[in-house]
């Protein structure tokens, strides 16, 4: 084990809503079986530019600085005394749950409804958990997974958000063979149509109002991808005879989007909520005589492992999810830039120097 570094961690916290400010914090104390990560790039999600435009969301808000971010690669720079599996110098993708393994759900293996959750960069406890777009992060050895020379760090920051989308497809069950639907192919939309190729859908039909993120789908795999802005009647072929998909997977979290959903979902289909905007009325009368299975999903935990190996083996492609990469120092126009959907889809800050 190396002495702990003196320097002092430079971090990204978040005050209040368009309040961004670098801070300099105290390095953190490393653990027997913990490991020191120097982060090389971070991706920007819809959580933190919530947080970035509005301090919050729902009824959660910022009420201390926090620092934001949790998607994360980088090289280790420091091992605990106890640790022996992970060297120095070791490339790796970081998750951001962090579970209390004790709690009745951790015990039912439902780690990702944790009751005493430590998930990096959240508002929703009091004292914030703190966010991981910091130049050097402590993490527990189990977060820590190995990414491969041929795989680049930027890559591999998107295995939590394509964590998000495995789960998603976990929760709807078998895809193999079946018709399915992803509206809304932001980042997670279009890396959970990656997702769906590998696990063997027939045909993914993406929708969307934009056409970038469509773009995206296309390159991800889906099948055919509608513009419902230039298309408003895109999917109505699919609305036949009480409906052609068998899963759909709900990635906007828009009213209209959901209702759309129904009317083409087959009976006894699986609609997955998977975007979050608010809450919203459904017709209900429509749920029960079609018999649809509505389910929720909820970040993930051990698809993270399932995400890094896909990664690590070429399975699921993510280069064309990446719209920019920023330098640390031009975080804030990072944040500016994610939050305008016209201009890009997933957003990295790049916290090293020259790291590939």
């Amino acid at each position: 084990m190396q002495e702990t570094p003196t320097r002092r961690i430079r971090a990204l916290m978040c005050h209040a809503a368009l309040d961004l400010r670098f801070e300099q914090l105290e390095p953190q104390p490393l653990g027997e079986h913990q490991l020191r990560v120097r982060v090389a790039f971070g991706g920007i999600c819809g959580s933190d530019l919530h947080y970035f435009q509005h301090g919050g969301f729902g009824t959660v808000r910022i009420q201390q600085p926090m620092a934001l971010g949790h998607e994360v690669s980088g090289v280790v720079e420091e091992v605990g005394s106890a640790v022996k599996a992970v060297a120095i110098g070791a490339r790796v993708a970081v998750s951001p749950s962090r579970p209390c393994g004790q709690c009745r759900y951790c015990q039912l293996g439902q780690h990702n409804h944790c009751l005493r959750m430590r998930f990096y960069g959240s508002a929703m406890p009091f004292p914030h958990i703190q966010g991981a777009f910091r130049s050097s992060l402590v993490v527990e050895q189990h977060q820590a997974h190995a990414v491969i020379d041929g795989l680049s760090l930027s890559e591999a920051a998107l295995a939590e958000p394509l964590s998000v989308g495995l789960h998603a497809i976990a929760r709807a069950g078998s895809v193999l063979g079946k018709q399915v639907l992803v509206t809304g192919c932001g980042p997670i939309g279009s890396l959970l149509i990656g997702g769906l190729r590998r696990a063997g859908a027939a045909r993914i039909v993406a929708a969307d109002i934009a056409q970038m993120p469509l773009d995206c789908a296309g390159a991800m795999g889906a099948d055919e991808c509608i513009n419902l802005a230039t298309q408003p009647q895109g999917l109505d072929a699919y609305k036949t005879d009480k409906g052609q998909f068998d899963a759909v997977f709900e990635c906007s979290g828009s009213p209209r989007a959901m209702h759309s959903a129904l009317d083409a979902i087959a009976p006894r289909g699986v609609l997955v909520a998977v975007g979050l905007g608010g809450d919203m009325a459904l017709p209900m009368n429509q749920i029960v005589a079609k018999e649809i299975d509505l389910r929720g999903t909820f970040r993930f935990h051990a698809e993270f492992a399932t995400a890094v190996r896909f990664l690590n083996q070429g399975l699921i492609k993510v280069q064309p999810v990446i719209s920019r990469v920023l330098p640390f120092d031009s975080a804030v126009e990072a944040f500016q830039l994610a939050g305008d959907k016209s201009q890009s889809l997933k957003v990295l800050i790049a916290f090293g120097e020259a790291m590939a």
